[in-house]
């Protein structure tokens, strides 16, 4: 699964990297990408097809929702059933997206504490997610674009960690996910082959507050035991 990821890319990199079109919004950088915060999602623009890169909230909110906040936010989808879930059926279909990433965090349980450990591609080029996302109109005109994060089955350097990892895409296939040619994209939900590694980090990463480029610094082997703490 993914419930925390860095993404600390500026605009223009990303833009670059995704050839996305139109102005592109501003942010800061993030070492600690939370639920229900903003992120830099690239997707389709729904009147000229266009690649844009916009900032959606993480946390699906599906458009027939009557109250937004009566439907449980989904921070992950699992790929294997995105075509037959209502929450993600439609939205799998019309309105996929790509998520950049500089890494993400996965806690590995050893017994009854959670060591966190960051995740990077080993090639040092960004992680691109998969997703897809929605956009909700309540009847005052407010306006929710949000996204959630597809998953799937770990691949073998991250299932010692736990059994899901995000869908990381290749750029052969990003065409393909957005929608821009036809293909059968269920063909993609799967772990990903490419090179990762991981190391060990502070456990401050369990809290939002702390949001600085310390969270991804290695700790020292003598310094990596386990540590019981809450994730806030």
């Amino acid at each position: 699964m993914c419930g925390r990821f860095a993404v600390v890319l500026p605009a223009d990199s990303i833009v670059a990297l995704l050839r996305a079109l139109g102005p592109a919004p501003n942010w800061p950088p993030s070492w600690n990408v939370a639920p229900t915060q903003n992120a830099p999602v690239v997707r389709l623009h729904p009147q000229t097809g266009e690649r844009r890169l916009d900032l959606l909230r993480w946390g699906l909110v599906p458009h027939w929702a009557k109250d937004p906040k009566a439907v449980r936010m989904t921070t992950n989808a699992r790929g294997e059933t995105l075509s037959t879930t209502a929450m993600f059926r439609d939205a799998f279909a019309r309105r996929r997206c790509l998520i950049p990433a500089d890494a993400f965090y996965e806690w590995e349980t050893i017994g009854t504490v959670k060591q966190p450990w960051a995740i990077a591609r080993a090639d040092e080029q960004p992680l691109v997610f998969g997703g897809v996302w929605e956009g909700w109109r309540g009847g005052d005109g407010t306006v929710i674009r949000s996204f959630t994060i597809v998953t799937t089955a770990a691949n073998p350097t991250l299932r010692p960690l736990h059994e899901r990892m995000p869908l990381v895409l290749e750029p052969q296939d990003w065409p393909a996910w957005l929608g821009e040619t036809e293909a059968d994209v269920s063909g993609l939900v799967v772990p990903s082959a490419a090179a990762f590694r991981r190391w060990k980090v502070s456990t401050s990463v369990n809290a939002v507050r702390n949001n600085d480029a310390s969270l991804l610094v290695p700790l020292p082997p003598e310094s990596a035991a386990p540590q019981s703490l809450l994730i806030q």
